[in-house]
This record gives structure tokens, sequence and C-alpha cells, in this order.
């Protein structure tokens, strides 16, 4: 068992039923990873409205914004076991449980959020959830908090930018990978401790999506914020295999049949968020600026040996079927 693992056991204790009147409510606790005003929190609401009622309130749904109950790899552990029953967890993240879940994360991987969204939608991306089961989870679809950008207290405007930087990173190898191939040294450090690690000079540069970017407020402790789109942050709705499979046919039809409902509302807040964010952060300090058209070749050409060494872990034949899924789909 990881040694991060939180005490299973005082939330285990906590019990499954939760009584309401002299009705006993089975209890969802679901986890995510930022604040309530996020796209995935609106989102989270939405499920847990549409849960509630549709179960006639058998079902409690109890959600746990930042962090709360456990960081996201804790948060997996725990479902494994049943102590937490759902939450949405990082495509990089439960890439240490099922490796092929990386496929989303590759670098430049995806052209547009609507290629992305199809992609993840398909037949490809119901493999992806399937592989989940023989990790104890219960994979049932996909939001996201879109695509990455680049922060740094340098400019960049080329993969050479990055050469002998700092780079804080998820604890995520095909991440990891990613910035080792632009010759910087990756620093794997938790989401909640990035923006002292920033502050602190710890790294020089960071990715994230401009949610967490405004959210976490690191364009106040970086100088130069890239709009690069260079990467995908997908999430993955998992429950717990054990939690679900306890539940009758018709829960279970509700609890997958709302998150297929709420999926289109998570992106849409998602893709209307980001114009707000990006006024916030031009008005900040920071220098905000796009990744130069004629350097994005540059980057997929000096990323792409990512794609290679990864094949293997994520499937040489799934690989080359999703290659040939994004090009149909850019069509």
């Amino acid at each position: 068992m990881n040694h991060r693992l939180a005490t299973v056991g005082l939330i285990a204790a906590i019990g499954s039923v939760a009584l309401s009147g002299n009705v006993a409510a089975a209890v969802l606790k679901f986890h995510h990873d930022l604040p309530e005003d996020s796209a995935q929190h609106v989102a989270a609401i939405e499920f847990e409205k549409l849960v509630e009622e549709r179960t006639g309130g058998e079902i409690d749904v109890q959600i746990f914004p930042s962090n709360s109950l456990a960081d996201d790899v804790q948060a997996v552990q725990q479902m494994q076991l049943g102590a937490i029953e759902g939450g949405i967890i990082p495509t990089a993240k439960l890439s240490n449980f099922a490796p092929a879940m990386q496929l989303p994360d590759l670098p430049f991987l995806f052209p547009t959020s609507e290629v992305a969204h199809a992609f993840l939608d398909s037949e490809i991306g119901d493999k992806l959830l399937a592989g989940l089961e023989e990790v104890g989870l219960k994979g049932v679809g996909f939001w996201e908090s879109g695509f990455k950008q680049f922060t740094c207290n340098n400019a960049v405007t080329t993969p050479g930018d990055f050469e002998g930087r700092k780079v804080r990173v998820m604890e995520s190898p095909i991440i990891i990978e990613q910035f080792r191939a632009l010759g910087s040294t990756p620093v794997p450090i938790a989401f909640s401790e990035t923006y002292t690690a920033l502050q602190q000079g710890v790294v020089d540069c960071q990715e994230n999506p401009l949610v967490s970017i405004v959210k976490m407020k690191f364009h106040e402790v970086q100088k130069n914020v890239v709009i690069s789109n260079h990467a995908y942050l997908g999430y993955a709705v998992v429950f717990s295999k054990r939690w679900f499979e306890g539940q009758d046919a018709e829960t279970q039809q509700i609890l997958i049949g709302a998150i297929d409902e709420v999926t289109g509302l998570q992106r849409d807040e998602t893709a209307k968020r980001e114009a707000g964010y990006l006024e916030i952060i031009d008005a900040s300090p920071a220098e905000l600026s796009d990744l130069p058209a004629e350097s994005r070749a540059a980057f997929e050409q000096a990323t792409r040996p990512v794609h290679d060494k990864f094949r293997d872990q994520i499937g040489p034949e799934l690989l080359d079927e999703s290659y040939a899924k994004i090009d149909a789909l850019k069509k």
C-alpha cells in the first residue's frame, strides 16, 4: 500500500449510510481537486441534484472539493477499498494504476477540444474506462480542465527556453518525460504545494490549464503565462467498483445516466470560464502571450519521442488506433 494512504479506517467508520428522517440513505462521497468556483464543482452539484432526485433520496451525494478528503492518489486508493465512493481523477494520476490512461496526456495529441471530446466519448475512451475495472474502479466518463498552458519566470518561445529549467510536474511518468525531452528538470510537487514552490523559487516553471493557473494564483508568482495548448488535462469520472457493484441495476443506471447528462455541462462551463481567466491574467503583472505558430512544430518534434517511449505501456495497437481516430476526427 502506498505510504501516502490516509487513514482509511476513520473514513470507513463514518459508515455507508446516513439517516434522513426514517429513511436510510446510502452515502456517496464524491472527490475532486478544484475549488468550489470551478466547472468541476458546478457539474458535481448538478450530478448530486440528479442522483438524489432520481433515487428518491436513497443516495446522499456529498461533494468534497479541493482535495478535502484526500489527494488524488490517496482518493483512488480509498476508492479501491470502498472508503470513498466516487469522484473525478486526472488521467495522468490514474496512469499510476492503469498505464493505458496515460494516452490522453501525450503532448500535442489533440488539436482541438472538439476532437478531444469526440475521441474520449468514442469506443477508444470506452476501452480506457473499461481497463480501470482491473484496478478496482468503475469508469463512466470523462470531464476536463482543458488544455494546459506553460507558466515560467522566463519567456518561452522555443523548446530551448526550457533548457536547464526546473519545472513542477504532476507525479506522472509521461509528463515527467515530456519536460525531460525539452531539456528541463521535472520536479514532482503536490498540486496544493505548487504556489509556494513557485513563490520560493524551488521551481522555475509549471504547466496547468487556465482554471488551475487562476484559481491557484500561479500567475501571481510567475512572470510569463504562455498559451501553448500543448497537452490536454482530462479527468475520468470513476466510482469505487466495490461500492458500485453493491448497488442495484436501476441505481447503477441512474448514476451512469446522470454523469452522461452532466458531462456536456461540465465541458461547456470549462469553455465559458476560460475567457474570464484570460482577462484576469491579462490584468495581472504577468506577461500573457501565445506560443508562436512557427514554434509549435519545433515543440511537437522535440516531444514526439515521448509518444515512442510510452508506446508499449499504452499499447501499440491502441496508440495506432488512436492516431487514426484523431486523423479522422480532424477531417
